[in-house]
């Protein structure tokens, strides 16, 4: 299901959005704004084609709880959130938004433990941190049903490629240049 252009614009500073409306990224993860200009921004990203995920943990003044994505759906008109509570995917669910829950693998345990997380809350998408394993990407990939996307870390147009081809549907990258 790799998308034609697998990148996803990670936001983390503010600056960022006026690139990534004139990317050619059709997906944002936004992990950086405010309760205050937020809905502006996601209005912005849609005004240009784009799909805007809020990362709940990483956006100022945003609850995390199910009111605050119910919020994010009906005000915000968020496509969808991004985060590591498997009680925000199953909010995200409840208001019919997408979720990409996100998982690390610090280590073989963690891995594990991860599988089994992403198993029970079924988000849409899972993200896999960091993105520079390319056998452990193959490795989630084939346990897991949902469409991976694998971040972090990742600096260079090769890393990407390699992303893609040990298994990643997308590649969520801060850097502008391979928007």
């Amino acid at each position: 299901m790799t998308a034609a252009y697998p990148i996803i614009a990670s936001i983390t500073e503010p600056d960022q959005v006026a690139k990534a409306l004139a990317s050619k990224v059709e997906r944002v993860n936004l992990m950086t704004g405010n309760i205050t200009n937020l809905k502006q921004i996601i209005a912005q990203l849609h005004e240009a084609g784009k799909k805007a995920f809020v990362h709940i943990e990483m956006v100022n003044g945003l609850g995390r709880d199910a009111s605050s994505i119910q919020y994010l759906a009906e005000v915000f008109k968020a496509d969808g959130i991004v985060t590591t509570k498997s009680n925000a995917v199953a909010a995200a669910k409840q208001v019919g938004i997408c979720s990409i829950q996100r998982i690390f693998s610090i280590d073989s345990a963690a891995v594990e433990t991860a599988i089994r997380m992403v198993k029970a809350s079924g988000p849409d998408e899972v993200e896999l941190m960091p993105g520079l394993m390319p056998r452990v990407i193959r490795d989630v990939k084939e346990r897991i049903k949902q469409p991976l996307i694998v971040g972090g870390l990742i600096r260079h147009e090769e890393e990407i490629r390699l992303a893609v081809k040990s298994g990643a549907d997308f590649v969520s990258i801060g850097d502008s240049r391979f928007w």
